[in-house]
């Protein structure tokens, strides 16, 4: 995962594809005029069955409108998310038909966190500062790349509705 030295937008970072790009690079920038919500996502966790139930409805719901839902995930928390990559992106699009884009794993905290994650992270704190409290942490992105607001992680999705559709200017 690759950031230019002074990234400006969630825009300037490349990220490791798993699910559709095959472990290739994917460049954010391709998401540019999109809303993005960005999630660090688990599969053994207690809050897996209503986030990733949740989280595809609102990416079946908006899709169409320029929404995108991108999962990032991550085994820094209880190692709740102990798979493979391939497991992974099985266990999403199997089990809670999961359309929305599937990353590599990463770290969101610590020295080797996502370098995506910090720039997350340095632009909106959360309630421990920088740090990501657990799995499910959600970031609200815009169109052009800021970010817009940060979400805990027992935060459900379907409330963050009203937030999406005001940036996707639909009512």
């Amino acid at each position: 995962m690759a950031a230019a030295p002074s990234a400006t937008s969630v825009h300037d970072f490349t990220v490791k594809g798993v699910q559709d790009a095959s472990g290739k690079d994917v460049d954010l920038s391709t998401y540019k005029g999109k809303v993005l919500l960005i999630v660090n996502v688990a599969s053994q966790c207690g809050l897996t069955n209503s986030n990733y139930t949740e989280l595809s409805q609102l990416y079946e719901k908006y899709k169409v409108q320029g929404f995108e839902i991108l999962a990032f995930p991550c085994n820094q928390f209880g190692g709740q998310e102990p798979g493979s990559n391939e497991e992974i992106v099985q266990f999403a699009c199997t089990r809670f038909k999961a359309e929305y884009p599937i990353f590599d794993k990463v770290d969101v905290n610590g020295n080797n966190a996502a370098p995506l994650y910090k720039y997350l992270k340095s632009n909106k704190g959360g309630l421990f500062g920088d740090s990501i409290k657990w799995n499910f942490s959600k970031f609200l992105v815009d169109k052009e790349g800021r970010v817009v607001d940060r979400y805990a992680p027992t935060t459900s999705p379907l409330s963050i509705e009203k937030d999406i559709k005001k940036l996707l200017g639909s009512s």
